[in-house]
């Protein structure tokens, strides 16, 4: 056991002041990795042994999809993609109690739709503003609906830069704060992040960004000011951004992956850089202040979690390894069942990482070696990270979309 010291309080008032925050969107899921993008339900009584009985309901999909869903009020929301060129999208809203489908929008793709054969155009998860529903696919059509389905604005983003592609396919999510959507449109030819009006879809704001393929997505700030700002990686490092016109607040140039995104926690960045990297915002200037950095923590393809004092890097073939959040020192590993690509989620203390081949497996970090507690195989391959909310899991296939646990499971 590592002794608190007071890096370590440090850390656990600014968790603290974290989840506190994360009460204001309690009970809705609003967009990859959460309302906060930290993967984190703190509150959620999902169940901890799953099994068969511990899945409330699984709708049929349309379509194939990595996108995880939004969950709003009593509304589960989810994006998928269908045809042989993945070219109809589709957005569709299912009744959270039971699992029909509320209503569903097709669209037409407008950008390139070319993909590696392990992802699809329903890449991009959606975000919600509790008002709208916005969702990106990878040919960069993005498109905003009321909660009942009714078209707001469409944006064909393809074709206002069609030289915004890589042939891997696009999979940056959104993120909406402060009226704004945030969309990272990042490639080797034509590369941008655009603030664009949530109500209207227009561009607020234009960022040329680093001219590299990057499937990172963009992480919400919120700063002791209390106000929020927005997280951009990329190859060349992390840039922080006002959400209303785009200016960097501040800056870390030291190079970053362009596959999992950062996590942010306590008011610190855990940056997927020189294995992981924890930055936080200098008082005095516009660069990001290094507080640690370990090579034994490099995650894979999924982004860190950060749970309480604890962070947490899952890499492809299944090794999960534990550090300590204030100072990066590795505490313990544990071989899951791999492998993997999902980032893993938390809710009630207790890890939620599903693999590839569809086998959920549910980890007690409090164990002095970790352990896993639970396993339950949905028998369908899953790339995409799952979701939570009203005490279940939702995760998502091409094929299905399931929800685990809640009232009417035991």
């Amino acid at each position: 056991m590592i002794c608190p010291n007071s890096a370590a309080m440090k850390h656990l008032s600014l968790v603290a002041a974290g989840l506190a925050a994360w009460t204001v969107t309690a009970g809705n899921w609003t967009q990859f990795r959460g309302p906060l993008g930290n993967g984190l339900a703190p509150d959620a009584r999902v169940p901890s042994q799953l099994d068969g009985q511990s899945v409330t309901w699984a709708a049929d999909l349309p379509g194939r999809g990595l996108s995880s869903p939004v969950i709003v009020g009593d509304r589960v929301f989810v994006t998928a993609s269908s045809g042989a060129k993945q070219d109809r999208l589709h957005v569709l809203c299912f009744n959270l109690a039971d699992g029909s489908l509320r209503w569903e929008r097709q669209f037409w793709a407008t950008g390139r739709t070319m993909t590696h054969e392990k992802i699809s155009g329903a890449t991009p998860s959606p975000a919600s503003d509790g008002e709208r529903i916005y969702a990106l696919f990878s040919s960069n059509d993005c498109v905003a609906l009321d909660l009942d389905g009714n078209l707001v604005w469409y944006r064909g983003l393809g074709r206002d830069y069609p030289n915004a592609s890589n042939s891997l396919g696009m999979s940056s999510s959104l993120v909406v704060t402060d009226g704004v959507l945030i969309a990272q449109v990042e490639s080797d030819a034509e590369s941008f992040t655009a603030g664009l009006d949530a109500r209207t879809g227009v561009n607020r704001w234009k960022l040329e960004r680093p001219r590299k393929s990057n499937w990172t997505s963009p992480s919400l700030l919120r700063g002791a000011d209390g106000r929020t700002r927005v997280v951009l990686q990329s190859s060349k490092g992390v840039h922080v951004v006002e959400p209303d016109s785009g200016r960097t607040v501040w800056s870390f140039d030291e190079g970053a992956s362009t596959v999992p995104s950062t996590t942010v926690s306590g008011g610190q960045l855990f940056v997927p850089s020189n294995g992981l990297t924890v930055l936080e915002p200098s008082t005095e200037g516009a660069l990001l202040k290094s507080v640690w950095k370990s090579g034994q923590l490099r995650p894979g393809t999924p982004s860190p979690l950060v749970l309480v004092n604890q962070v947490f890097t899952l890499n492809d073939g299944g090794i999960l390894t534990c550090g300590d959040a204030a100072t990066g020192t590795r505490q313990w590993q544990l071989r899951l069942k791999g492998p993997f690509s999902a980032t893993p989620v938390s809710a009630g203390g207790f890890l939620y990482c599903v693999n590839e081949k569809g086998l959920v497996q549910v980890v007690d970090p409090s164990k002095p070696e970790g352990a896993v507690a639970s396993e339950l195989d949905l028998g369908q391959a899953i790339i995409g990270t799952p979701s939570i909310a009203a005490d279940s899991l939702f995760v998502r296939s091409d094929g299905k979309l399931w929800r685990l646990g809640g009232s009417a499971a035991r």
